[in-house]
């Protein structure tokens, strides 16, 4: 069952959980891809509710995400298991089905192909509505040294060669999925 929220009344609970890892689930041709993302911002935009994701270059979502226009954040509330965000964070859907190797339970979304998905219960529909890679000449020195060194590949998931594609997501559906 889907109870729908205002987001706006669950921010504490999504920034937070933003800082230790939720899930950006996306949907194209046929696959789904979901991945463990720290970086991300709620707010409003254009009178509209935006959530904004940042996903590298060289990511297998990116490709999907180009495609579809559209996502979900997966958020864990309750008693979730920590597992889940340490291997959607370090394997690459390209390899691997991580819905599948993980037994994750896709929910259908209300507005979105991309799914819901029952084990990280408060759920955002998102559809993009803006994006805009990063220009690395404007990110200060010691960011680019920290987060992006050259000589780390793409393929590394975490700091490495790849910037940045920020995309604003408006968020279309909210809720918390229960038993």
């Amino acid at each position: 069952m889907k109870k729908e929220i205002q987001v706006f009344d669950y921010a504490d609970v999504i920034l937070k959980n933003v800082a230790r890892g939720v899930l950006l689930t996306t949907a194209a041709g046929g696959r789904v891809n979901t991945m463990t993302i720290s970086w991300g911002t709620l707010g409003i935009e254009w009178g509209k509710p935006i959530f904004t994701v940042f996903v590298r270059e060289s990511r297998f979502t990116k490709g999907l995400l180009d495609r579809s226009g559209e996502f979900t954040i997966n958020v864990p509330y309750g008693n979730v298991d920590p597992r889940i965000l340490g291997f959607c964070g370090s394997k690459s859907g390209r390899d691997v089905d991580k819905l599948a190797a993980l037994g994750l339970t896709p929910v259908p979304s209300e507005h979105v192909a991309a799914p819901g998905l029952r084990e990280l219960p408060l759920t955002l529909e998102c559809r993009v509505v803006y994006r805009q890679a990063q220009d690395g000449a404007a990110i200060t020195a010691e960011n680019r040294k920290k987060y992006y060194p050259q000589e780390v590949g793409g393929e590394f998931p975490g700091a490495n060669c790849d910037y940045h594609t920020a995309y604003y997501g408006e968020i279309v559906g909210a809720y918390l999925l229960e038993d």
